[in-house]
């Protein structure tokens, strides 16, 4: 098995079993074609996520009770804070292949597409972010370049990465590994890492995102996003919501 700390990234195989996967992937399916419905062009050009599941805009009141149970069990909690002891939730995210069955995946890190080039190098330092991918049907994976959560780019990951001197960010990365998925498996990676989608098979996949407390972040948590005081009252560990809620209370 790989090694978070080392590599990036660690697979649990069959975390989830069907029974817990049954309620969240109708959850995810009911917010998924509203979200169609709200963003046709989009979707329909070039669209492979979408985010912010926990929002009140595409779920009813009880959907979104159960999907902030869903996340915030302990068994999923435990394993979070194993990696992050001291972690927060931040956002969720639905990742679908994309209408174009020619549009081509992509080499990216997260942070490139806000910060510069010398802060992306500082952000693998810290604070840390993490992906928890839960496949809702099997699925071809991500492929990494493993340890890249520590380590910047070489000359070619670089090139590739921002399409520089004829290169294309769907080219293909020696160093490459793929982690191909099955439903139920549990995906931890780091969003500092060089990574790109593997699209095919109708992929669904949730990702719930949780990083360190730490102030720089906050701005990419959205107050609609998070549980009420009643649905807390109703979660088996709000740990990770409560650090989030006392962070921006204090700001």
């Amino acid at each position: 098995m790989q090694n978070f700390n080392e590599d990036g990234y660690q697979t649990f195989k069959k975390f989830f079993n069907p029974t817990e996967l049954e309620g969240v992937r109708g959850i995810v399916s009911d917010f998924h074609q509203s979200w169609i419905k709200d963003n046709q062009v989009f979707y329909q050009e070039k669209a492979v996520n979408s985010a912010y599941l926990t929002n009140s805009r595409y779920l009813t009141p009880r959907q979104r009770t159960e999907l902030f149970q869903f996340i915030a069990t302990n068994k999923l909690m435990s394993l979070v804070g194993s990696i992050l002891p001291k972690g927060m939730f931040m956002n969720t995210q639905l990742f679908f292949d994309p209408v174009n069955k020619q549009q081509k995946n992509y080499w990216h890190r997260d942070p490139q597409y806000h910060l510069s080039l010398d802060q992306q190098k500082a952000a693998l330092s810290g604070p840390e972010v993490i992906h928890c991918r839960i496949p809702l049907v099997d699925e071809p994976g991500i492929e990494f370049i493993p340890a890249s959560h520590k380590n910047w780019d070489t000359e070619e990951e670089l090139k590739v990465r921002l399409e520089q001197d004829g290169c294309r960010n769907s080219d293909d990365l020696l160093m490459a590994e793929k982690v191909k998925l099955a439903a139920g498996d549990l995906l931890v990676f780091s969003a500092n890492m060089i990574h790109r989608g593997l699209y095919g098979n109708d992929r669904l996949a949730l990702d719930i995102l949780f990083c360190e407390v730490d102030p720089k972040l906050a701005e990419f948590i959205s107050d609609e996003c998070l549980p009420s005081a009643e649905i807390l009252s109703e979660l088996e560990n709000a740990a990770c919501f409560e650090a989030c809620l006392r962070l921006k209370e204090g700001l």
